[in-house]
């Protein structure tokens, strides 16, 4: 099973050789491996161009951006800018970012997955985070889901969804497209991944009005809306991110922001997201 992968990296200079070395370690190798180097100030794209000397099926391109943090459509410009550069020869194409460490068998127990069930549209495993000299479950989401710094979507899958969105928002719809289309996903909880830095260490601050706009394109609602940004709220210990997500959503609605999927699309993904919230009370 042939699988590609692509970084984006921008200004990971303390993180990206650890997630690069766990990758050359692995027990299936990627046939492909893009590193985008996303206008960083630092030593990334020395480290990025070490690894590429070394290793044959490991590529370096660049693309010039700004220095801020937001989530969404700032990374897939740099994950689109690393996918031209590839060919169609792929079986799996993963998203991963520059920050993680995975375990020398990922990479082979992905393709497992994917190998024993045909209908398996995307696979990840979980994200730890460092807490007091332990490594523990980064509890950000529900556990079903996957998280956008580790993303693999079977060829046919990502083809089927529209391949990722630009922009804010990417990592949830991805994955709901996916369930639309009849896909399943999978999050094995045996394949544990090292995240060096916690998801929204170095976002913006407007990076929670981004959420909100998010939620307004997936046609989500307000009630849903103001859940998601209670809930995020509250993980991070900071009432105004919710009002943050609020403010996101009535600018989008009053500006008349195009959608990103159709009306039968937000149905399904509104009754979805409804199942998994009541699926708590149970």
């Amino acid at each position: 099973m042939r699988i590609y992968i692509v970084i984006p990296a921008h200004n990971e200079d303390q993180h990206i050789a650890k997630t690069m070395e766990s990758l050359v370690q692995q027990q299936l190798k990627p046939a492909q491996l893009v590193v985008v180097n996303d206008h960083s100030s630092d030593d990334t794209l020395k480290i990025a161009n070490e690894y590429a000397q070394k290793y044959s099926w490991i590529k370096v391109v660049e693309k010039k951006s700004t220095d801020d943090h937001l989530p969404g459509a700032k990374v897939i410009e740099a994950f689109y800018k690393g996918y031209e550069t590839m060919d169609e020869h792929f079986d799996v194409l993963c998203k991963f970012d520059a920050d993680l460490i995975f375990e020398k068998d990922y990479l082979f127990k992905i393709a497992q997955h994917f190998q024993s069930d045909s209908s398996l549209g995307m696979v990840a495993g979980t994200c730890y985070i460092q807490q007091e000299n332990q490594w523990v479950e980064e509890n950000l989401n529900q556990r079903d889901h996957i998280r956008g710094a580790l993303k693999a979507y079977r060829k046919e899958c990502f083809a089927e969804i529209g391949k990722i969105k630009k922009s804010i928002g990417w990592d949830t719809l991805d994955e709901l497209l996916a369930k639309y289309h009849g896909w399943k996903t999978l999050v094995d909880p045996s394949l544990k991944v090292k995240h060096l830095k916690p998801t929204g260490y170095h976002y913006s601050p407007g990076a929670a009005i981004l959420q909100g706009v998010a939620t307004y394109k997936m046609r989500l609602g307000i009630v849903l809306t103001l859940l998601i940004g209670a809930k995020r709220a509250w993980v991070k210990q900071n009432p105004k991110i919710l009002m943050s997500y609020l403010r996101g959503f009535w600018q989008a609605q009053k500006e008349g922001v195009d959608f990103m999927v159709d009306s039968d699309q937000g149905k399904f993904l509104r009754r979805h997201r409804w199942k998994g919230i009541l699926r708590r009370f149970k």
